[in-house]
Formats: structure tokens, sequence, C-alpha cells
């Protein structure tokens, strides 16, 4: 077991250092150039003086070399300095921290909501034995998936507040204002855990030990939920893991389209306006939260399925 999670915790290091390294080499090689938008915003670049251009490359070492720019960032990365936002001029730590709660609260009232309605669905559709219903609700995920977030997003405002007037349509006022954003991003990620589960649950309703389960006189019922889906649900638990990421992601448009405070905002302005040190703490930060939810994700793996660490030693043996 312990070396099944130094494996994965170096893994999860790994991945945050290539997200850091790759989101630094993308941005060095974007056209433009943020000292100059910065000092002469509002102005054409000719008109900028060419003096406090370069003290503002001295201050963000941009004058250095590439190597040496990738060195220091990443070795004040590692101490958890992001340095200075060029557009704001603030700590880019400071600046996250003040986003970070209104995203964290979004991403995971969408999570909580994508699996409750992904997983019920798939339990319901593969519990039923009428099989009208089943094909139905199976049909269901797949258009849930297909249909764009902004869409869903801007027909939950026109139905629930501009018609219904049960909840408000844009900002951060309170619990009320967070159900149509988590839900608009609910939708397309249930549907994904919805289409995973259930193909998981009909595969292991086919098994033999769902057979032996049967024979010994189980309920329909404590066999689907007990023996089904607890196999079943190690496909499901990995996608969800997957869409962490993907929720952060989507966190942009919907804290656009419900003009909501939150990582996804501070993510838009900083790309418009080419700040490479807030769009580095964005791009780390992020893929901070991803690895963090997917190594929990690897912890758990054991603990429902424990031929998973005997098959990781083995591997290991191999090599």
């Amino acid at each position: 077991m312990r070396r099944y999670v130094i494996k994965r915790v170096a893994q999860a290091v790994g991945v945050l250092w290539a997200a850091y390294t790759v989101a630094f080499l993308v941005l060095d090689f974007l056209p433009g150039d943020p000292v100059t938008a910065m000092a002469g915003a509002g102005m054409d670049s000719g008109d900028v003086d060419p003096a406090r251009l370069a003290a503002l490359r001295h201050e963000y070492g941009f004058d250095k070399p590439v190597l040496v720019q990738y060195a220091d960032y990443l070795g004040r990365a590692v101490r958890g300095d992001f340095g200075d936002a060029v557009s704001t001029g603030r700590p880019v730590t400071a600046t996250l921290a003040d986003a970070l709660p209104q995203t964290l609260q979004l991403t995971a009232a969408a999570l909580l909501l994508a699996v409750l309605l992904g997983g019920g669905l798939a339990v319901v559709a593969t519990y039923t034995s009428r099989r009208w219903l089943r094909q139905l609700l199976l049909s269901l995920p797949p258009l849930g998936v297909s249909v764009p977030t902004f869409w869903v997003g801007l027909l939950l405002v026109e139905a629930f507040s501009f018609r219904l007037r049960w909840f408000p349509a844009f900002g951060n006022d309170g619990p009320e204002g967070l159900v149509l954003p988590a839900l608009t991003l609910a939708i397309p990620t249930g549907a994904q855990v919805a289409q995973v589960l259930a193909k998981s649950l009909l595969t292991a309703l086919d098994q033999a030990y769902v057979e032996t389960a049967r024979a010994k006189g189980a309920g329909r019922w404590r066999v689907h939920l007990r023996h089904a889906l607890r196999n079943a649900s190690l496909p499901a638990l990995t996608v969800v893991g997957l869409l962490v990421g993907q929720l952060i992601a989507g966190s942009v448009v919907v804290e656009t389209v419900f003009s909501r405070d939150g990582l996804g905002r501070v993510t838009a302005a900083a790309v418009t306006s080419q700040d490479i040190p807030l769009v580095q703490g964005v791009v780390v930060f992020g893929a901070l939260i991803f690895v963090a939810t997917n190594l929990l994700v690897d912890l758990v793996y054991p603990l429902l399925d424990p031929r998973i660490v005997v098959a990781s030693d083995r591997r290991a043996s191999f090599v």
C-alpha cells in the first residue's frame, strides 16, 4: 500500500510540473507583449515611453533569457509565490484567494448535483424492468452531453428567472444565486456520469457473482445496490475525478453567463490583458485542484477493490 501511495503522489507532482511548464512555454510563444499592453493601455505601441517599457521589463523579469525566467518563476512557484499581476499590480496569490471561494462553491455544488442526478438516473434506468422506460432514461445522457453549456444556462435563466422568478439571473447573492449556475454545469457533467455508470451496471449485472448472490436469496434491490453498484462504481469514480477539470474550465463560461465573480472571470480578464503571471497562477491552481481530486480518487480505489494494490505491486515487480 505504501508503494502505491508514493507512486500516486509522485505522479501528481509530475502532472503539476508538466502543467506549469506547458503553460510557461505556450504563454512565452504567444504573440504580443504584455508589458507594452500594460504600459500603453489605450495608446498606440509607438507612443509608449521606451524607458518605461525597459523599467517594467526589468521589474517583471521579462528582460532575462527564457530559461532563466523559467527557473526563476518555477523556484518562486514552488514557494507559493507567483509574483504580481501585470494588469493590477496585486499579488497573484491574493487575486486567486479572493476569487477562489466563489468558484469552489460553484464547482462543489455542480459536482454534487452531477453525481446525484447522473448516479440516480443510472441506477433507476438499470433497475427498472420496463423496457420502454429503460430505453427512455438511457437516451437522456447522450442528449445532456451534446447540449452546449451556455445554451443550457440561457434556457434556465429564461425559464426560472425571467418567467417563474424563482432564482436570480445574475450575481453571487446567497444560495439562491448558486442554483442555476450549478445546475448549468451539472447537467452535462451528470450526463457523462450516468453514461459510464449505467454501462458498468449493466455489465456487472451479468456477472457470475451477481447470479451467485441471487441464488443465495438476496433481494433484487440488495443485489443491485450492494453487489453490482459497488463494482460498477470504479469507472464512474474515475470519470468524476476527470470531470473536476472540466467543471473548472466550464466555470469560465458559466460565471460569464451569470455575471458571477470567481476564477472564471479572473481567467477571462487575464487572457484578454495578456497578464502572464496571473494566467500561470490560474493554470497551476486549476491543475492543483484537478491533481488533488484525482489523487483522492486513486487513494479511494483500494478501499473499493483491494486487488488494485496487488496488481500495482505486481506490475512494479516486473519493472
